[in-house]
């Protein structure tokens, strides 16, 4: 959709980074072991294993109560093993048309009501490594239990899809009260290719919005800060194509004058995994409305400084910096 006619796709990078659901690493010659947690009155849960389809990998997995099943090898179709009173399905993916890197689907079924709590554990076991690098990922936090978890998470990498993708502007948030990343904030790089995502910022920590039943209530998240944005993208196409002052003011076009005018916080070197190429600074909200117009910078004409200074004065109440 983003590469189709004349728009501007804006996404939030979800709220998965302080949630545990990522970890990674690199695997070499020897035996590694990640230990996952699982909390009570799990229903079921499912784990990715994403690597190098280049890189031959078995693994084994370790019942809390020591049993241990594997070490299960690359096989067609559907692996089933029992462990405790826990059921574990294991398939080996394949590398797509677009993408060389292979995914171990494990799905976990309770023979019961729930699977079996305690501390699990992933041995990998390294049979030919050329990359080495692997990641792992649990669902959303959200449609988790508290307590299950990576025991040793890796904040990195917990963007979600669509976020991913490399044509739309990719928003993460930061706590604009005290200028500082908002820890909820999924981070990039993306595992392939290694994309500078998110690409831009805004605030997403208590931000005043509509309620359900009416009135108003503070929300935090990225589809909180993902407006901001999607509202700057609005003004910058407004200018160029209605206006028209620019009729491929679309895009990835778009995308390039909002990273241009990024601001940086106290956070070094840009771009980086946290905020991308920094705060989005057309419209920024600090406890009060404003508008930056330095964006007019990248225009030098009098007719874009006009058209700002206008949009300033007409909002009521507006402070503009």
């Amino acid at each position: 959709m983003a590469v189709i006619g004349r728009n501007v796709i804006c996404v939030g990078t979800g709220n998965e980074g302080n949630k545990a659901t990522h970890t990674s690493g690199v695997l070499g010659n020897s035996n590694e072991v990640v230990p996952l947690q699982i909390g009570d009155y799990e229903r079921s849960i499912n784990l990715q294993i994403w690597k190098q389809y280049v890189d031959e990998i078995e693994f084994s997995l370790e019942h809390p109560n020591g049993e241990v099943a594997g070490p299960f090898r690359e096989e067609l179709g559907i692996q089933r093993f029992r462990l405790g009173d826990t059921e574990i399905l294991i398939y080996y993916g394949e590398p797509k048309p677009f993408s060389t890197a292979q995914e171990i689907y494990l799905d976990f079924i309770p023979v019961n009501t729930y699977v079996d709590t305690g501390v699990w554990k992933i041995n990998l076991i390294p049979k030919r490594i050329v990359d080495g690098t692997y990641d792992m990922w649990l669902p959303s936090g959200s449609v988790l239990n508290q307590g299950t978890r990576f025991l040793y998470p890796m904040p990195e990498t917990t963007l979600t899809i669509p976020s991913t993708a490399q044509k739309v502007v990719s928003v993460g948030a930061y706590d604009s009260r005290y200028q500082a990343v908002a820890d909820f904030s999924g981070r990039g790089y993306t595992r392939e290719n290694r994309l500078i995502k998110p690409d831009i910022a805004a605030p997403g920590v208590n931000i005043m919005t509509t309620a359900v039943g009416g009135g108003y209530r503070t929300q935090s998240g990225t589809s909180f800060a993902t407006p901001f944005v999607t509202g700057s993208a609005a003004l910058l196409m407004e200018f160029g194509i209605v206006r028209g002052n620019d009729p491929y003011l679309y895009g990835e076009k778009v995308k390039a004058y909002l990273i241009r005018g990024a601001r940086h916080l106290l956070i070094e070197p840009y771009p980086n995994q946290l905020l991308g190429w920094g705060e989005n600074v057309i419209i920024r909200s600090h406890g009060r409305k404003s508008v930056k117009s330095s964006v007019s910078v990248h225009f030098p004409n009098t007719e874009t400084k006009h058209f700002f200074h206008n949009f300033e004065e007409n909002l009521p109440g507006l402070d503009a910096k």
